[in-house]
């Protein structure tokens, strides 16, 4: 099973994470299947980039989303819906 989450990046106490596509046999910092945004926690406001298209098309073919990637997307979509920067 195909699973899209957050791959940490970044220094000590400094945070950067990309968001991958990884089969969920795969260790959390392995070899991706395809990086498909970034989140970066440390800016304000937090800084969400991704590829929706391409998420959504993973998820077409099964991919199951983790929490914390849903709840970066739900966050995006408000933000965007609201017309915050």
């Amino acid at each position: 099973m195909v699973k899209i989450r957050l791959s940490r990046g970044g220094a000590k106490k400094r945070p950067y994470y990309r968001i991958v596509a990884l089969d969920h046999h795969n260790r959390r910092d392995g070899r991706p299947l395809e990086f498909l945004g970034t989140y970066d926690p440390a800016q304000q406001p937090e800084k969400v980039e991704f590829q929706s298209d391409r998420i959504e098309a993973w998820v077409a073919k099964g991919a199951k989303l983790s929490p914390a990637v849903a709840s970066l997307m739900k966050r995006a979509a408000k933000r965007a819906a609201t017309g915050a920067v």
